[in-house]
This record gives C-alpha cells, structure tokens and sequence, in this order.
C-alpha cells in the first residue's frame, strides 16, 4: 500500500509540477531585475489558454510537422518516469533504463528538428542545425556520468546509481559525485536551452536555437511543446538533484519534502545564473560544453585510480 501511495505521488508530481519550476525561474529573474514578473503559475495559464485555441498549420507541411509535439511531450513524460525521485524507486526501471532515458531525449529532439525542417523555413532549418550540433557535443558529459555513477553503485539502473549508499560517498566517490554534479548543471543548461547557451525570452530569430525551431506551432500543439520544455526540465532537474543529494534522512515522507524543495532551489538557482551571465557567442559554447565533458570524463578517472 505504501509503495502504491509513493508510485501515486511520483505520476503526480511529474504530471503537475514541471511548469511550476518555470514560473519558479522567471520569478527570480523579475525578481533580479526589480520588476514584479508574471505569476508562478502564469504558464499553466498559458497552456489552459492554448488548449482552447485553434491551429494555423501551413500547406506546406506535412504530418511530421504535428509529430514532432506529440513526439517530444511523451518522451519527456517516460523519460521523466524513469528518474528516481526523493530517493524513491522509479516508476519504470531496470538494468541499463539510463540508455533509455538518453536516447527517449534523444528521439523527442530527432522529431522537433524534423518538424522545424518540415516547414521549409531557412530560420528553423538553421535553429535545427544548432540544436543537434549543441546536443552531440552534451551528451558524451550525460553518459560519462551514468558511467561514473555505475561504477560507484554497481548498478546500471537509474534507480540504484542514485540512491547511493552512504558508504560509498566520501573519498574518490565524492569528488568525482561533486564533478559529475558540475558537468551536468552545464547539461541541464544546455538540454533545456537556458542561458548561457539559448535565451528563452529572445525574439531574434538570427540568435535564437530552440525558440526558433517551434516559431510555426501554435494553439494545442505549441502547448505540448511548452509542457514537453517543462518536463524535459524536470527530468534532468531531478537527476541534478539526486547527485547533489545522494543520502536519504531515512524518512520517506521527509524525502520528499527535501526533494521539492531541493528543485524549488535548483530553479532558483538557473534564474540566478541566468540574471547576472549574458548569453554565450554561438563560437564559445562548444568550448563550455566540451569542459562539461571533460568534468565528468575525470569523475572517471579518479574512480579508476
């Protein structure tokens, strides 16, 4: 019965919560700023007003063009199920799931880039082109972490790479935890196209990346790009979260808690970085995201020496 509870509480949280995370970072960049902001809650506004909308979808598309939404939203929704949260098991988990979650992130961009293609559009073609390049140079940081985490737990799971026993976080294991944590707050910026890499509130499709890919979408299907965006967040968030607090307090309810607030800071945290940095030149973020690599590459090593 209390693991239904629990399993009840996960499907909620990655279910209601994401967009609140959003609300969460543009209220501390208003905040910043010296400005009021939207409400935190202004996107589940902004979905509920999306839903009822109707869609302009130009004759030159094609149904890949409303694939890529639909696409993009359940991949981050399974992927979100596969991540432990408040060192709870996940929803979905097995030997070798964090293969999965890569390539389910991995499969909802393939079909966003394939939908921004679909429209003809130069300025999307050229934010697709972004997208990939960005997102290869990120994922060797991704992966080389799992590896890093698996040889600390000895498990190829999700679930037992982040649940860590306490034994085992000190020494090597904790530097190469605290690295691993570095390389992949540079991941979550870059996945999620965050400042320093993309500006979500830009309007210049000549510097834009993931904004310019979706500017054709409108109504329902823009809707589930937003609510894809905030579960992607999520997601990664919640990996980011788990590195950083890799030992239960032992109490299950009290875990959650943390883990709420633990992602309530981690928002508060990208607003931060994202009101005193300035947007990156297009030349210098494969240099950030290579660092990022190398990061986790030597939460390797001092695991092998």
């Amino acid at each position: 019965m209390t693991l239904s509870i629990h399993s009840l509480i996960q499907v909620l949280l990655v279910l209601l919560l994401p967009p609140l995370l959003l609300g969460v970072i543009n209220k501390t960049k208003a905040a910043f700023a010296g400005r009021n902001g939207p409400p935190v809650l202004q996107l589940y506004y902004d979905l509920g007003k999306l839903l009822r909308k109707g869609m302009v979808i130009s004759t030159t598309t094609t149904a890949v063009f409303l694939m890529g939404p639909v696409v993009s939203l359940v991949t981050a929704l399974v992927a979100a199920m596969l991540v432990p949260l408040g060192h709870h098991p996940a929803l979905i988990a097995f030997p070798g799931d964090m293969i999965l979650f890569a390539y389910l992130l991995a499969l909802g961009r393939f079909f966003t880039v394939s939908a921004a293609l679909d429209t003809g559009s130069p300025f999307e073609g050229m934010g697709a082109a972004r997208e990939v390049t960005f997102a290869f140079l990120a994922e060797p940081a991704l992966f080389l972490g799992f590896v890093a985490l698996a040889r600390i737990s000895g498990s190829l799971s999700l679930s037992g790479m982040l649940a860590a026993d306490p034994q085992f976080v000190h020494g090597a294991a904790l530097g190469s935890m605290v690295l691993i944590l570095a390389g992949w707050f540079v991941v979550l910026l870059a996945e999620n196209c965050r400042i320093p890499f993309d500006d979500p509130n830009t309007h210049l499709e000549l510097t834009m990346i993931h904004e310019v890919m979706v500017l054709d979408h409108s109504g329902p299907a823009f809707g589930m790009i937003l609510y894809g965006a905030a579960v992607k967040l999520w997601a990664l968030g919640a990996l980011v979260v788990a590195v950083a607090l890799p030992v239960g307090s032992g109490s299950q309810w009290l875990d959650w808690l943390v883990f709420l607030a633990a992602m309530l800071a981690l928002a508060i945290l990208i607003g931060i970085v994202e009101s005193i940095m300035a947007r990156l030149r297009l030349v210098s973020i494969p240099r950030l995201l290579v660092s990022a690599s190398l990061l986790t590459a030597f939460a390797v090593v001092f695991l092998l020496g």
